[in-house]
């Protein structure tokens, strides 16, 4: 290969290395205005509520156990009975535990940001089935009761937005603040009348419950028998924990979807054992279910992805450029070069600047548009044809739309890539086959 081709090779690899600075640069702007938008994001939901998980309710029954211990007088050998009293707390998960919700959408705005807000209108039921002699058997009599009551575990008490009134086997019962046990946070608690220790009890239950949260709503099922069921008008729904729906269906007007678990599945009666005795609840806590409500729309992410793409893209754009000037004769400068990569490298700032104002599709249309239209003027000028600036804007173009279709593209975005490159190296081997390399350098003309 003689030196001239050498050269040229050279600066344009080199080109490429530099070109890496600016992209690298718009990047970084890519990723401070995606944190600024969390920012904005988090400043909203602190002003309203965070994201809610609804844990409960559950029956807490606290209670003194006072036992006898014998001992030994080590100076008179005589033994005596020591009397201990220790507190503690049991705890019933409900039989049936069934939640219906309708949950509707909003946005909340914050200059070019967004927040999107849900709020939830559940209807709480179900059924507790406490034990002959609450399960203690023979041992009831050590037991001592304190006035139980039933505790509800809400992330963030400042989302509830009405009054919460627990209707128990016909009667009414007042909520009060907070959760009434440290294990399970922040939340709200009903004080229920006394219990039938002896006989065993079933007790039905029922609250309606109005949230107000950001992001996510989830749910721990507490029930042996536990049927959840929502509906929104958000036709976006990203389902998260650790069940998936066991129905749903998904729309443009919204989604309906329904759970179904047991405590077969959960095994919720060993977490909360663990959590009660070792003061660890994440375990109790982690075993729920629910939807997210994050737009999937997310330009930062579509032009971080595009941006990942830009050096295969400038690559690609002058290994054409490259053959024009081979295949034709003509000679094209460096810097030439560099300020078509530098057009090219614009796009990516282009694009972020105008998809905070519009919809990321057309912020992609207008930003493509104007490089390839300025890049197609430019062209025509350095090939010296109107036609040949108009063939390299319409690859231009086809790339571009390559590229778009690579972003939305995210299961197939890999195979999309290699086809697409094997195709240009394609494209470029049988356009070269007769070409005499070793001649390239010796037939072009002088810039």
């Amino acid at each position: 290969m003689s030196r001239s081709l050498g050269f040229k090779l050279g600066a344009i690899a080199l080109l490429m290395l530099l070109l890496m600075i600016p992209l690298l640069m718009i990047d970084g702007l890519v990723d401070e205005r995606q944190g600024l938008r969390y920012q904005v994001l988090q400043d909203i939901a602190r002003s309203s509520s965070y994201r809610q998980q609804i844990t409960g309710p559950i029956l807490v029954l606290p209670y003194i156990k006072t036992t006898h211990e014998w001992k030994t007088n080590e100076k008179t050998g005589e033994r005596y009975s020591e009397e201990r009293q220790r507190r503690g707390r049991l705890y019933f998960l409900p039989e049936r535990f069934v939640l219906e919700g309708q949950v509707g959408t909003e946005l909340r705005a914050r200059g070019i940001y967004e927040a999107r807000l849900y709020r939830s209108d559940s209807l709480i039921s179900g059924q507790f089935r406490l034990p002959a002699r609450l399960g203690l058997g023979d041992d009831l009599g050590f037991y001592r009761f304190e006035k139980p009551f039933l505790s509800v575990g809400i992330s963030d008490i400042r989302g509830i937005s009405n009054d919460l009134q627990l209707r128990l086997n016909g009667q009414t019962l007042s909520f009060a603040p907070g959760s009434g046990d440290d294990n399970f946070g922040a939340g709200v608690h009903a004080p229920l009348p006394a219990l039938d220790a002896q006989g065993g009890q079933t007790l039905e239950f029922a609250f309606d419950l109005k949230l107000q949260g950001t992001e996510q709503l989830s749910i721990v099922p507490v029930g042996r028998d536990s049927r959840v069921s929502l509906k929104s008008d958000w036709p976006h729904p990203s389902f998260v924990g650790e069940y998936l729906p066991s129905s749903r269906e998904i729309s443009a007007a919204g989604f309906t979807a329904e759970w179904q678990t047991s405590f077969f599945a959960t095994n919720l009666e060993d977490a909360l054992r663990g959590c009660v005795g070792a003061d660890r609840c994440q375990d109790l806590f982690g075993r729920n279910f629910g939807v997210s409500f994050v737009d999937p729309v997310d330009q930062y992410l579509k032009t971080d992805r595009a941006i990942k793409y830009a050096l295969l893209f400038i690559a690609l754009t002058f290994a054409t450029f490259f053959l024009f000037e081979v295949l034709k004769r003509l000679a094209v400068h460096p810097v030439q070069y560099a300020l078509v990569g530098l057009s090219l490298a614009l796009f990516y700032l282009l694009l972020l600047s105008l998809s905070e104002h519009l919809d990321f599709a057309l912020a992609y249309l207008l930003s493509a548009s104007a490089c390839v239209g300025l890049i197609g003027f430019y062209v025509s000028f350095v090939l010296h044809s109107w036609r040949r600036g108009l063939g390299f804007g319409s690859l231009l173009a086809a790339l571009y739309a390559m590229l778009y279709g690579l972003l939305n593209a995210e299961d197939y975005a890999l195979l999309m890539g290699s086809l697409l490159v094997f195709g240009v190296l394609g494209s470029v081997m049988v356009l070269t086959r007769k070409l005499d390399w070793y001649g390239v350098g010796r037939s072009a003309p002088q810039a």
